[in-house]
C-alpha cells in the first residue's frame, strides 16, 4: 500500500521523496528535534536519503507511513514544514509521531496536518484503526500540548521507554485515542 495523498485548506500531506532529503536534513540541524527523537545527531544528508528509502519500505509493506508536510501552493510557495508518521502497533493499532521545523512552530500546521492522518486512520476507508497512540520522552512539553489538543488521553509515564539520540533510555510519557474518543482536549495532570 503506497502513503495516501492528504490535503487540508493550507497543506498537502505526501510521502517523501529524494527530492526532500535536503530539506529534511536542514530541518533536522534544529537541536530540539535530535533532542526529543532518536534521530542521529549531527544528522547528515545521506541519514535523510536512507529515511526516505526506509518510509517508502514501510509503506509498502504496510507497517507505517511518512508524510511530509508541505505548505499548500495557494498560501506560500510549496516546502517541507515538517513531518509526520504513523506506525503499527498490533492488530488496529498504530503510533503517531510528528516534528516541525523551527521556522514553521506556532502555525498550527501541525494540529491541521494530525487531524488529517487522525481522520485517515480512523475512517473504514482510510486504515480503519481503533487505537492510535502517542509516546514522547518526560518534559517534551510542545509535544505533548500537541497530543492533548488532538484528543489523546494521558495514559502514564513508562520509565526508560524512549531511547535518545545517544542510544541511552529515557522515561516516556504515553497517550492514547480512541476511535469512539471524542477529539476535545482532555485534563493531563503532567501539564497542570
Amino acid at each position: 500500500m503506497s502513503t495516501p495523498i492528504l490535503r487540508t485548506t493550507r497543506l498537502t500531506l505526501s510521502a517523501p521523496t529524494a527530492a526532500d532529503a535536503p530539506a529534511i536534513t536542514d530541518a533536522c540541524q534544529d537541536p530540539e528535534i535530535p533532542r526529543w527523537t532518536p534521530l542521529p545527531s549531527p544528522y547528515t544528508l545521506q541519514h535523510a536519503v536512507e529515511f526516505v528509502d526506509e518510509a517508502a519500505s514501510r509503506s509498502s509493506a504496510d507497517s507505517g507511513y511518512e508524510w511530509a508536510i508541505r505548505t499548500a501552493p495557494q498560501h506560500a510557495a510549496v516546502s517541507l514544514v515538517g513531518m509526520i508518521s504513523l506506525t503499527r502497533r498490533g492488530a488496529g493499532a498504530a503510533e503517531i509521531g510528528f516534528w516541525m521545523r523551527g521556522d514553521q512552530r506556532g502555525n498550527g500546521y501541525l494540529t491541521e496536518a494530525a487531524h488529517a492522518v487522525i481522520d485517515h486512520a480512523f475512517e473504514p476507508s482510510g486504515l480503519g484503526l481503533d487505537r492510535l497512540e502517542w509516546n514522547a520522552a518526560v518534559g517534551n512539553v510542545a509535544s505533548a500540548r500537541a497530543a492533548r489538543a488532538l484528543g489523546f488521553r494521558f495514559e502514564g509515564v513508562r520509565r526508560g521507554a524512549f531511547v535518545t539520540t545517544g542510544g541511552g533510555r529515557t522515561d516516556g510519557w504515553s497517550a492514547g485515542r480512541l476511535f469512539t474518543d471524542s477529539p476535545t482536549p482532555a485534563v493531563w495532570d503532567v501539564l497542570g
